[in-house]
């Protein structure tokens, strides 16, 4: 069932994508797309607002939500491009950022 993995030399596109996936498990193109919508569906419940936060994908990656605070308006900051120079920094407000670390067997395919 899983063919030995060669090297790819152009990044593929969303249906060369299903068409390989289709290929290598045996399953239709619709099947292996359908797969791939519930997954996302799945990692939107996992982050959205008031969920766990966090999806794995075993092995090889997590998504996570970070909430970063918000940050204040400055006045007189040094401009790090023009020395002697200063300029205005504008408010950011708190905001969700996702996060994707790679897991252990992601990390070993590229050693």
């Amino acid at each position: 069932m899983a063919k030995k993995a060669s090297k790819i030399e152009k990044a593929m596109g969303k249906g060369e994508i299903l068409a390989e996936l289709a290929d290598r498990t045996e399953l239709s193109r619709k099947q292996v797309g359908r797969v791939l919508e519930e997954m996302a569906v799945l990692i939107e419940r996992h982050i959205a607002k008031q969920s766990v936060g966090t999806f794995t994908l075993p092995g090889l990656l997590r998504v996570k939500v970070v909430q970063t605070p918000a940050r204040p308006a400055r006045k007189g900051v040094p401009n790090p491009f023009r020395p002697g120079e200063t300029m205005d920094v504008a408010a950011k407000p708190a905001r969700r950022k996702v996060k994707v670390l790679p897991l252990k067997k992601l990390k070993s395919m590229i050693a």
